[in-house]
């Protein structure tokens, strides 16, 4: 099984660097093959398709996401908690950054709803993955609208990032902080806090 790990992050890497050659849309699974010297059926009973290895990809940026937080994070604000867990997404996956914004629109494609309507269910699945790695435990009412800002918040994230070229995504990083911060000001005029 690990030998079969080994030839999934093989294949994941080189297509990757097909698309950063030739552009997301040129990469070919046999190309792949050819290049990394197996054969054809190897790498589609890995991948049945491009848009699955697009997947692995994402899937990187989710384990960098759920991994382990440091030492004191539960006891940090909700927002410095929500910003550090999204951020880990995003940094897994700025190597690549314009290659992944190709294969977002390549999923995105209308003639490929195959494609688009399980990326619905991807960000719902990552929403509720970034609440429990950020330590939200909201009930109710204001867990719907939790999830709803953060599926915005993780949206308007992702588009400023996909066209962000500044040294360390500093450009998005001050971005994603303006808006917790202006989050923050909403949930405290709809939640204030109670006398301690």
């Amino acid at each position: 099984m690990a030998g079969t790990s080994k030839l999934r992050d093989r294949i994941v890497d080189d297509a990757l660097d097909l698309a950063e050659a030739d552009g997301w849309d040129a990469v070919r699974l046999r190309r792949v093959a050819r290049r990394l010297d197996v054969p054809l059926g190897d790498v589609l009973g890995e991948f049945r398709d491009a848009d699955a290895v697009a997947n692995a990809w994402f899937a990187r940026a989710t384990a960098a996401m759920l991994a382990p937080p440091p030492r004191g994070f539960a006891r940090r604000p909700a927002a410095e908690r929500i910003e550090r867990v999204m951020l880990r997404w995003f940094d897994a996956l700025a190597p690549r950054r314009a290659v992944t914004g190709e294969m977002l629109a390549a999923k995105l494609h209308p003639p490929h709803p195959h494609h688009w309507i399980p990326l619905v269910f991807d960000l719902s699945r990552t929403v509720q993955w970034l609440r429990e790695t950020a330590r939200l435990d909201a009930t109710g009412r204001r867990r719907q609208i939790e999830e709803i800002g953060l599926t915005a918040l993780f949206l308007a994230t992702l588009r400023h990032w996909l066209a962000d070229e500044s040294p360390g995504q500093k450009a998005t990083r001050a971005a994603l902080a303006r808006r917790l911060a202006r989050a923050d000001g909403v949930v405290a005029r709809l939640w204030p806090p109670g006398p301690v």
